[in-house]
């Protein structure tokens, strides 16, 4: 059975944090709550979300503050802002610390309900292309860490897997190497990590490539990093 994600919802108006996880948990979410910004911190700091709705207006710590809090410990789940503040400038500072999104009040709870999804998506590959998917004239089986072609195991590892998963995910568009790094690696790219990102890439082609002198899945795109060509490939599931 599919694990629910998990959701914080962190507010301190009991009636509208009690209105979105009703409708949350109506959409399939598993929803835990937080009435200030001290208890979502505990909560955080002992529990796994897969995100988290941050209202920005809290008692005993803020929403930014505790962003930039997060941020500062290495917590990487997914945060959305909340907050009544819609001038651009503070949408430009909620991402800056950290926010992976931002939505003004009053919104609809349809569009939160998007919003979330599409945060998911971008920050979990595995949420766009699933668990057993075609790349290239591959079926990857991610649960076995395995790629098959013609009936052959190709075996990959847990970080070839995260890359196959992201440019599965990001299909026929460049993805540089610092993008490649931060979402895969969650690291800020060094001149270390570059070469990390390329010898990766060379022995995951080497492993998927039918030629990878010449490859076709994975291309290389000079100066600015690699692309998959989905659809684009003979044998393309």
């Amino acid at each position: 059975m599919e694990q629910q994600t998990h959701i914080l919802v962190v507010e301190d108006e009991a009636a509208i944090r009690t209105a979105l996880t009703d409708f949350l948990e109506f959409h399939g979410f598993r929803v835990s709550q937080a009435a200030d910004g001290r208890q979502a911190r505990q909560r955080v700091a002992r529990e796994v979300f897969d995100l988290i709705l941050l209202d920005l207006m809290l008692p005993e710590i803020g929403g930014e503050e505790l962003c930039t809090l997060w941020r500062r410990d290495g917590v990487q789940t997914p945060i959305i802002m909340v907050t009544a503040k819609g001038q651009e400038k503070d949408k430009i500072m909620g991402l800056d610390l950290g926010a992976d999104d931002y939505i003004t009040k009053p919104f609809s709870l349809e569009e939160m309900l998007a919003r979330i999804r599409a945060v998911l998506r971008r920050t979990d590959p595995a949420r766009a292309v699933g668990q057993t998917f075609a790349f290239g004239d591959l079926a990857i089986d991610m649960a076995a860490l395995k790629a098959t072609r013609d009936g052959r195991d190709i075996d990959i590892s847990k970080r070839e897997a995260g890359i196959i998963q992201y440019f599965a995910a990001n299909p026929n568009r460049v993805v540089g190497r610092e993008e490649l790094y931060r979402e895969v690696w969650q690291d800020t790219l060094t001149d270390l990590g570059t070469r990390t990102v390329d010898m990766h890439i060379a022995k995951l082609r080497a492993k998927i490539e039918p030629d990878s002198a010449e490859p076709k899945i994975i291309q290389t795109v000079r100066g600015a990093g690699y692309r998959y060509e989905c659809g684009k490939q003979e044998g393309t599931m």
